[in-house]
C-alpha cells in the first residue's frame, strides 16, 4: 500500500497582535457570559487587514514551503485542498483563486465547506484518499481563517463576550507519497445528530443573506454552551483513542496532541482525559485565541519551530467541530526536522 506523509506544514499570522482591551474595554462590553469558561479571553489575536482575503493569507502561509522544497514542488501539486472559515465570496471557493496564485493546475481541486475546527485532518484524510487510489502524488491542504477581525469586529458583535475569542490566520499542509513523516491512521465521525445545533442570529429576523438592520453573530445561549463543552469534552478524546487503539499504542506514547483550541477549559480537560502533561500537548492560544480550522496546521508549524515537536515524535492530530457535528484525529510519525 501507497505510504502517505504530511512531509512538512507552514504558516501565517496576519498583522501585530491585537490585546484583549480592544474588546474587553469596548463601551458596551458585555459580561453575560465573560465568565462562562467557552468565553475566557486570551491576550492576544491577530486580525486580518481590511482588505486581506483568504487566499493572500494562503498564498502568504505557503512561502516557506516554497522555500524549502522549490517552488515547482508547489506549483505542480496534483490535489489541492482549501478550507475557508469565512468565504470571501458567496457561490466561490477560494480553491481556484489560490491555484491562480500558486501558478498551480491540479487535476483535483475541492473547497471543503464542512467539518470546521477540524477541516485540516479531515482534509489530510482525502488526500491520503485520492493519493492512494489515484496516480496523484502530492497534495497541498490549507486552512484559511479570517472571521476574527472581519465578522467579530462589527460594532454590535464587538462588545459581545463571544467576539474577543477569535483570531485569523492560516496554516498550510504538504503531504507526498513518501515514508518521510507517515500517516499512520485517521479517525473521522460525521454526526448528523448535532448538525443545526450551531446557529447564527439577527435581531430583525432576516435571513443572514438580506438587507437589515442588525449584525450576524454566533447564537449562543446558556444551554447551547453547556451542550457544546459536554460534547467537545468528550469527542476528542474518544478520536484521539480510536486512532491509538488501532496503532497498538497507549495515548501516553503520543509525543505531541495538536488540537483545535476553542478555549483554555477544553485543552486541559483533553489532555487530563488522556493523560498527557501539558508540555506535550502545544497550543497557541494566548497568542492567537481560538483559531478554528487553522488551529491544527498554525500549532503544529509552532510546534515544530519551537522544538516542542521532535524528530521521531508520535503526533497527534484532533479536533471537533461545531457544536459536535464532525470530530477527527490523525495520528503522524513526525520526521520533518527543518536543520
Amino acid at each position: 500500500m501507497t505510504t502517505v506523509s504530511l512531509t512538512d506544514v507552514a504558516s501565517y499570522l496576519p498583522g501585530e497582535p491585537v490585546p484583549a482591551e480592544f474588546y474587553t474595554d469596548y463601551p458596551g462590553a458585555e459580561d453575560k457570559l465573560r465568565d462562562s469558561p467557552m468565553f475566557k479571553v486570551p491576550p492576544a489575536r491577530h486580525h486580518v487587514a481590511p482588505d486581506e482575503t483568504n487566499a493572500d493569507m494562503i498564498e502568504r502561509a505557503v512561502q516557506p514551503l516554497v522555500e524549502r522544497h522549490g517552488r515547482d514542488a508547489v506549483r505542480n501539486v496534483d490535489v489541492l485542498l482549501v478550507h475557508s472559515q469565512l468565504p470571501d465570496l458567496p457561490f466561490v471557493g477560494a480553491g481556484t483563486e489560490v491555484a491562480r496564485r500558486l501558478g498551480a493546475n491540479p487535476e483535483w481541486l475541492v473547497d471543503v465547506a464542512n467539518a470546521g475546527c477540524a477541516s485540516f485532518v479531515y482534509m489530510l484524510k482525502l488526500a491520503r484518499q485520492i493519493l492512494t487510489t489515484t496516480h496523484a502524488r502530492t497534495a497541498l491542504i490549507c486552512n484559511a481563517q479570517s472571521a476574527a477581525g472581519q465578522w467579530f469586529t462589527q460594532s454590535e458583535v464587538r462588545r459581545l463576550a463571544q467576539a474577543a475569542i477569535p483570531g485569523d490566520g492560516c496554516g498550510v499542509g504538504y503531504v507526498t507519497t513518501s515514508a518521510k513523516s507517515p500517516v499512520l491512521d485517521v479517525e473521522t465521525r460525521h454526526l448528523g445528530q448535532y448538525a443545526g445545533d450551531m446557529t447564527v442570529a439577527v435581531d430583525d429576523g432576516r435571513k443572514y443573506w438580506e438587507p437589515g438592520t442588525s449584525q450576524l453573530r454566533i447564537g449562543f445561549t446558556d444551554a447551547s454552551v453547556a451542550k457544546v463543552l459536554a460534547r467537545g469534552n468528550r469527542l476528542v478524546p474518544e478520536v484521539v483513542s480510536a486512532v491509538c487503539e488501532r496503532l497498538g499504542v497507549p495515548a501516553g506514547e503520543i509525543g505531541a496532541l495538536v488540537t483545535n483550541q476553542p478555549n483554555r477549559t477544553f485543552l486541559r480537560n483533553w489532555r487530563e482525559a488522556l493523560q498527557l502533561p501539558a508540555e506535550r500537548h502545544p497550543d497557541t492560544f494566548d497568542r492567537c485565541g481560538n483559531l478554528f480550522g487553522a488551529a491544527i496546521p498554525v500549532t503544529l508549524d509552532h510546534a515544530v519551530r519551537s522544538g516542542h515537536v521532535a524528530d521521531g515524535d508520535l503526533v497527534m492530530l484532533a479536533g471537533f467541530a461545531h457544536a459536535g457535528d464532525f470530530a477527527g484525529a490523525a495520528a503522524v510519525r513526525w520526521h520533518g526536522g527543518r536543520g
